[in-house]
């Protein structure tokens, strides 16, 4: 048997794994830790302060009415605040919004561009709707702006975050700044 044979006899024998479970990952997702003593973006009057230890709650009231706006900082309101102000949102302040899990990002597309951050909740780690909702406003909608994970985010779920589109994470309290930027270099091929 020639040495050509050879090789294709030892390849036949070691089944190449299929090209859908080992991708590289374009251009390796990167992740920004949020810091949230020096988070730029302002809270809005429905929404807590990032520093805040509990995950947030879904706001779908206002609990206090609209407050003047600072136009020295970019403000981040929650769903009730943005549906009440998004028609007369002022020019040259960033605004950014924090989308509930439970609402269809189809009800944001139209707002996209104005948008400079959408906030995803993960009300508890276990639930993965706002992975879905990342994908959507990446994939099908374009969104170019800040995606930010917040509410119960845990350093494990970092790399699936990354590929899901989000760009920005805010992790609970008690997690490791230091055990998330090592979970963000582990993986550097996709699997699914």
């Amino acid at each position: 048997m020639s040495a050509a044979g050879d090789r294709a006899v030892a390849s036949a024998s070691q089944p190449a794994a299929p090209a859908t479970l080992a991708r590289p990952l374009p251009g390796r997702p990167t992740l920004r830790l949020v810091d949230p003593m020096a988070d730029p973006w302002r809270a809005g009057p429905d929404l807590p302060a990032a520093s805040a230890t509990a995950a947030p709650s879904a706001p779908y009231a206002p609990s206090t009415p609209p407050a003047p706006l600072d136009p020295r900082a970019p403000v981040r309101l929650g769903w009730s605040q943005w549906l009440a102000r998004r028609a007369g949102w002022p020019e040259g302040i960033l605004a950014g919004v924090r989308l509930p899990n439970d609402v269809d990002p189809a009800l944001l597309a139209e707002d996209l561009d104005r948008l400079a951050l959408v906030e995803l909740e993960f009300p508890k780690w276990t639930d993965g709707r706002a992975y879905s909702q990342a994908h959507l406003l990446r994939r099908r909608w374009g969104y170019r702006g800040e995606l930010r994970a917040v509410g119960d985010v845990l350093v494990d779920m970092l790399p699936l975050l990354a590929r899901t589109g989000f760009d920005a994470a805010l992790l609970r309290a008690g997690q490791s700044r230091a055990a998330a930027e090592r979970a963000l270099g582990f993986f550097d091929l996709g699997y699914q």
